[in-house]
Protein backbone atom coordinates (compact mmCIF):
# COMPACT_ATOMS: atom_id res chain seq x y z
CA UNK A 1 0.00 0.00 0.00
CA UNK A 2 0.96 3.34 -0.61
CA UNK A 3 1.00 7.32 -0.01
CA UNK A 4 1.25 10.50 -2.38
CA UNK A 5 4.93 12.03 -2.18
CA UNK A 6 3.29 15.33 -1.21
CA UNK A 7 1.75 14.19 1.74
CA UNK A 8 4.94 14.90 3.98
CA UNK A 9 4.93 12.40 6.51
CA UNK A 10 4.79 8.46 6.28
CA UNK A 11 3.78 6.48 9.10
CA UNK A 12 5.90 3.46 10.12
CA UNK A 13 5.45 0.13 9.30
CA UNK A 14 5.45 -2.21 12.01
CA UNK A 15 3.86 -5.98 13.03
CA UNK A 16 1.51 -7.53 15.04
CA UNK A 17 0.66 -11.74 14.80
CA UNK A 18 -1.95 -13.99 16.10
CA UNK A 19 -3.03 -17.55 15.74
CA UNK A 20 0.08 -18.13 13.11
CA UNK A 21 -0.41 -14.86 11.38
CA UNK A 22 1.95 -11.85 10.89
CA UNK A 23 0.16 -8.98 9.93
CA UNK A 24 2.21 -5.54 8.72
CA UNK A 25 0.32 -2.40 9.92
CA UNK A 26 1.02 1.22 9.31
CA UNK A 27 0.95 2.35 13.31
CA UNK A 28 -3.17 1.63 13.38
CA UNK A 29 -4.76 -0.72 13.69
CA UNK A 30 -5.64 -0.88 9.99
CA UNK A 31 -4.36 -4.70 8.39
CA UNK A 32 -1.59 -3.56 4.95
CA UNK A 33 -0.91 -6.78 4.69
CA UNK A 34 -0.88 -9.97 6.20
CA UNK A 35 1.49 -13.69 6.11
CA UNK A 36 0.77 -17.12 7.29
CA UNK A 37 4.12 -18.62 9.05
CA UNK A 38 3.41 -21.83 7.56
CA UNK A 39 2.35 -21.20 4.36
CA UNK A 40 4.51 -17.88 3.26
CA UNK A 41 3.94 -17.99 -0.70
CA UNK A 42 0.30 -18.45 0.32
CA UNK A 43 -2.29 -15.57 -0.11
CA UNK A 44 -3.76 -15.19 3.71
CA UNK A 45 -6.24 -12.43 3.06
CA UNK A 46 -9.51 -13.05 1.04
CA UNK A 47 -9.64 -9.98 -0.97
CA UNK A 48 -6.05 -10.36 -1.92
CA UNK A 49 -7.05 -13.50 -3.15
CA UNK A 50 -8.98 -11.67 -5.75
CA UNK A 51 -7.11 -9.40 -6.58
CA UNK A 52 -5.49 -12.34 -8.86
CA UNK A 53 -8.45 -12.60 -10.41
CA UNK A 54 -6.79 -10.93 -13.36
CA UNK A 55 -5.87 -14.00 -14.12
CA UNK A 56 -8.85 -15.49 -15.46
CA UNK A 57 -8.54 -12.73 -18.46
CA UNK A 58 -5.15 -13.94 -19.76
CA UNK A 59 -5.34 -17.12 -22.30
CA UNK A 60 -3.77 -20.27 -20.31
CA UNK A 61 -1.06 -20.18 -22.63
CA UNK A 62 0.29 -16.27 -21.67
CA UNK A 63 -0.84 -17.11 -17.87
CA UNK A 64 3.00 -16.98 -16.33
CA UNK A 65 4.44 -14.68 -18.57
CA UNK A 66 5.05 -11.20 -19.01
CA UNK A 67 5.82 -8.67 -16.38
CA UNK A 68 3.71 -8.51 -13.30
CA UNK A 69 3.63 -4.83 -11.76
CA UNK A 70 2.18 -3.91 -8.30
CA UNK A 71 1.36 -0.16 -7.60
CA UNK A 72 1.43 -0.43 -3.67
CA UNK A 73 3.21 -2.95 -1.68
CA UNK A 74 1.57 -3.86 1.37
CA UNK A 75 3.07 -7.17 2.93
CA UNK A 76 4.72 -8.05 -0.48
CA UNK A 77 2.15 -11.03 -0.93
CA UNK A 78 1.10 -10.75 -4.62
CA UNK A 79 4.66 -9.54 -4.97
CA UNK A 80 5.75 -12.80 -3.62
CA UNK A 81 3.42 -14.67 -5.72
CA UNK A 82 3.79 -13.74 -8.78
CA UNK A 83 7.75 -13.67 -8.61
CA UNK A 84 8.14 -17.13 -6.36
CA UNK A 85 5.56 -19.19 -7.41
CA UNK A 86 3.97 -18.39 -10.82
CA UNK A 87 7.83 -16.83 -11.96
CA UNK A 88 6.65 -13.91 -13.65
CA UNK A 89 9.12 -10.69 -14.11
CA UNK A 90 7.48 -9.33 -11.29
CA UNK A 91 8.40 -5.35 -9.85
CA UNK A 92 6.04 -3.70 -7.13
CA UNK A 93 6.26 0.63 -6.41
CA UNK A 94 6.18 1.23 -3.00
CA UNK A 95 6.71 4.88 -1.10
CA UNK A 96 7.01 4.23 2.31
CA UNK A 97 10.56 2.66 2.44
CA UNK A 98 10.06 1.73 6.29
CA UNK A 99 7.53 -0.86 4.17
CA UNK A 100 10.23 -2.29 2.05
CA UNK A 101 12.09 -3.02 5.00
CA UNK A 102 9.50 -4.58 6.74
CA UNK A 103 8.71 -6.67 3.64
CA UNK A 104 12.03 -7.83 4.03
CA UNK A 105 12.74 -8.54 7.70
CA UNK A 106 9.55 -9.92 8.50
CA UNK A 107 7.34 -11.14 5.46
CA UNK A 108 9.86 -12.85 3.56
CA UNK A 109 10.13 -10.24 0.66
CA UNK A 110 13.37 -11.58 -1.71
CA UNK A 111 16.54 -9.37 -2.03
CA UNK A 112 16.31 -7.79 -6.07
CA UNK A 113 17.48 -9.85 -8.53
CA UNK A 114 17.39 -10.63 -12.75
CA UNK A 115 13.53 -10.78 -12.37
CA UNK A 116 12.52 -8.78 -8.89
CA UNK A 117 12.58 -5.17 -8.40
CA UNK A 118 11.37 -3.34 -5.54
CA UNK A 119 11.56 0.64 -6.71
CA UNK A 120 11.22 2.93 -3.74
CA UNK A 121 8.72 5.28 -5.55
CA UNK A 122 5.34 7.20 -6.14
CA UNK A 123 3.03 5.02 -7.60
CA UNK A 124 1.52 8.08 -9.16
CA UNK A 125 4.48 9.31 -10.90
CA UNK A 126 5.70 5.94 -12.23
CA UNK A 127 2.37 5.25 -13.33
CA UNK A 128 2.62 8.79 -15.34
CA UNK A 129 6.27 8.25 -16.83
CA UNK A 130 5.79 8.00 -20.26
CA UNK A 131 9.53 5.48 -20.16
CA UNK A 132 6.80 2.93 -18.25
CA UNK A 133 4.34 2.67 -21.10
CA UNK A 134 3.30 -0.30 -21.95
CA UNK A 135 5.45 -2.38 -19.83
CA UNK A 136 3.04 -4.10 -17.93
CA UNK A 137 0.66 -7.00 -18.51
CA UNK A 138 -0.57 -7.92 -15.21
CA UNK A 139 -1.00 -4.68 -12.58
CA UNK A 140 -2.44 -4.88 -9.51
CA UNK A 141 -3.21 -1.54 -7.30
CA UNK A 142 -3.71 -1.57 -4.07
CA UNK A 143 -3.17 1.88 -2.58
CA UNK A 144 -4.24 2.80 1.01
CA UNK A 145 -2.40 5.14 3.91
CA UNK A 146 -2.44 4.07 7.68
CA UNK A 147 -6.09 5.85 7.72
CA UNK A 148 -7.35 3.82 5.01
CA UNK A 149 -9.97 5.73 4.23
CA UNK A 150 -10.09 5.70 1.03
CA UNK A 151 -7.78 5.49 -2.36
CA UNK A 152 -4.87 7.56 -2.01
CA UNK A 153 -4.57 7.25 -6.01
CA UNK A 154 -8.12 7.51 -7.61
CA UNK A 155 -8.20 9.90 -10.29
CA UNK A 156 -9.58 9.28 -13.45
CA UNK A 157 -6.32 10.69 -14.94
CA UNK A 158 -4.72 8.13 -12.52
CA UNK A 159 -6.39 5.09 -14.06
CA UNK A 160 -5.53 6.57 -17.41
CA UNK A 161 -1.84 6.50 -16.45
CA UNK A 162 -2.93 2.71 -15.57
CA UNK A 163 -3.87 1.69 -18.57
CA UNK A 164 -0.64 3.27 -20.56
CA UNK A 165 1.34 1.15 -18.03
CA UNK A 166 -0.25 -2.02 -19.61
CA UNK A 167 0.75 -3.28 -22.90
CA UNK A 168 -2.20 -4.49 -25.42
CA UNK A 169 -4.31 -7.23 -23.79
CA UNK A 170 -2.94 -6.45 -20.13
CA UNK A 171 -5.09 -6.66 -17.33
CA UNK A 172 -5.49 -4.49 -14.43
CA UNK A 173 -6.95 -5.22 -10.71
CA UNK A 174 -7.94 -2.62 -8.14
CA UNK A 175 -8.77 -2.67 -4.85
CA UNK A 176 -11.46 -0.39 -3.80
CA UNK A 177 -11.78 0.03 -0.16
CA UNK A 178 -12.29 3.07 2.38
CA UNK A 179 -14.55 4.16 5.16
CA UNK A 180 -14.85 7.05 2.72
CA UNK A 181 -14.32 5.93 -0.80
CA UNK A 182 -17.49 5.50 -3.08
CA UNK A 183 -16.97 2.57 -5.12
CA UNK A 184 -19.27 4.23 -7.97
CA UNK A 185 -17.30 7.31 -8.31
CA UNK A 186 -14.01 5.43 -8.24
CA UNK A 187 -15.35 2.49 -10.92
CA UNK A 188 -16.86 5.03 -13.03
CA UNK A 189 -13.36 6.25 -13.38
CA UNK A 190 -11.76 3.21 -14.05
CA UNK A 191 -14.75 2.53 -16.94
CA UNK A 192 -13.63 6.06 -18.22
CA UNK A 193 -10.13 5.07 -18.64
CA UNK A 194 -10.42 1.46 -20.23
CA UNK A 195 -14.10 1.49 -21.80
CA UNK A 196 -17.13 0.05 -19.23
CA UNK A 197 -17.12 -2.91 -21.48
CA UNK A 198 -13.85 -3.63 -20.88
CA UNK A 199 -14.43 -3.89 -16.79
CA UNK A 200 -15.58 -6.34 -14.59
CA UNK A 201 -16.23 -6.57 -10.61
CA UNK A 202 -16.06 -8.89 -8.17
CA UNK A 203 -18.84 -9.38 -4.89
CA UNK A 204 -17.69 -7.20 -1.85
CA UNK A 205 -15.72 -9.66 0.66
CA UNK A 206 -17.92 -8.93 3.98
CA UNK A 207 -14.90 -6.38 5.11
CA UNK A 208 -15.82 -4.58 2.30
CA UNK A 209 -13.07 -4.86 -0.43
CA UNK A 210 -14.18 -4.62 -3.94
CA UNK A 211 -11.91 -5.93 -6.59
CA UNK A 212 -12.21 -4.58 -10.12
CA UNK A 213 -10.87 -5.80 -13.08
CA UNK A 214 -9.98 -4.11 -16.33
CA UNK A 215 -8.39 -5.40 -19.53
CA UNK A 216 -7.21 -3.16 -22.12
CA UNK A 217 -7.87 -3.81 -25.95
CA UNK A 218 -8.29 -7.41 -24.95
CA UNK A 219 -11.32 -9.33 -25.94
CA UNK A 220 -13.72 -10.20 -22.80
CA UNK A 221 -14.14 -13.96 -22.47
CA UNK A 222 -17.48 -15.54 -22.22
CA UNK A 223 -18.44 -17.63 -18.96
CA UNK A 224 -17.53 -21.22 -20.42
CA UNK A 225 -13.63 -19.64 -21.38
CA UNK A 226 -13.62 -18.14 -17.59
CA UNK A 227 -14.67 -21.20 -16.41
CA UNK A 228 -12.01 -23.41 -18.23
CA UNK A 229 -9.69 -20.92 -17.25
CA UNK A 230 -10.31 -20.98 -13.79
CA UNK A 231 -10.51 -24.59 -13.51
CA UNK A 232 -6.86 -24.38 -14.81
CA UNK A 233 -5.72 -21.99 -12.29
CA UNK A 234 -6.89 -23.93 -9.28
CA UNK A 235 -5.43 -26.91 -10.67
CA UNK A 236 -1.98 -24.82 -11.31
CA UNK A 237 -1.91 -22.32 -8.30
CA UNK A 238 -4.24 -23.48 -6.07
CA UNK A 239 -6.27 -20.10 -5.79
CA UNK A 240 -10.21 -20.74 -5.75
CA UNK A 241 -10.45 -18.82 -9.19
CA UNK A 242 -14.00 -20.96 -9.80
CA UNK A 243 -15.78 -19.14 -6.69
CA UNK A 244 -14.32 -16.14 -8.62
CA UNK A 245 -16.23 -16.83 -11.75
CA UNK A 246 -19.81 -16.75 -9.66
CA UNK A 247 -18.67 -13.62 -8.50
CA UNK A 248 -18.29 -11.34 -11.88
CA UNK A 249 -20.33 -8.96 -12.68
CA UNK A 250 -20.43 -6.28 -15.23
CA UNK A 251 -20.87 -2.66 -14.37
CA UNK A 252 -24.26 -1.01 -13.93
CA UNK A 253 -25.16 1.50 -17.21
CA UNK A 254 -24.90 4.49 -14.79
CA UNK A 255 -21.15 4.20 -14.72
CA UNK A 256 -20.74 4.13 -18.69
Amino acid sequence: MNKRSDIPELAPATMSEADGVRYLHLGTPWVQGAMRLRKPQALELEYVQRMMAWMLFRPEDQLSEGHALQLGLGAAAITRFCHNVMKMRTTAVELNPTVITACRMWFRLPDDGPTLKVIEGDAGRFAADAANAGTADALCVDLYDHEAASPVLDSQAFYEDCHRLLAEGGVMSVNLFGRDASFERSAGRIAAAFGAAQVRTLRPTKEGNTVVVACKLAEMPGRSELAARAENIETRFGLPARKWVRMIRTLPAATD
